[in-house]
């Protein structure tokens, strides 16, 4: 399987809003989940979301109410919402996609990455 391209990265102002898409390659149904995480400059990658294969979705509190996650499988895509984006959200996104049987907030947890995209939220 390839890795995901992410797209959809920019500069906006604070209160803006972006669409991150994930363009994943193989058998959707193979990937049990797949996710967003976020990597701040000097700092380790965090978890931002995730999706289920069944659809269940799951976010980290400083997103939730603003960022919505949702997954089209039939154009084997993984999309990205981000509204209300403030300067904190400042950070390099990556798309991930995991075919192990169980799904997670860890890194570990997700054997395929793509090479991100930036987003800059500016005050």
């Amino acid at each position: 399987e390839e890795r995901p391209v992410e797209s959809g990265g920019g500069s906006v102002l604070a209160g803006g809003s972006l669409r991150l898409s994930c363009a994943a390659s193989g058998d959707p149904y193979r990937r049990y989940c797949m996710g967003w995480f976020r990597q701040f400059p000097g700092k380790e990658r965090e978890w931002v979301a995730h999706i289920t294969v069944s659809g269940n979705t799951y976010y980290t509190d400083s997103v939730k109410g603003r960022f919505t996650l949702s997954q089209d499988n039939a154009e084997n895509s993984l999309y990205l919402l981000m509204n209300s984006l403030n300067p904190e959200d400042t950070a390099m996104y990556y798309c991930a996609a995991s075919t192990r049987p169980y799904c997670s907030h860890l890194p570990v947890t997700y054997n395929n990455w793509g090479q991100g995209t930036q987003v800059t939220v500016s005050s």
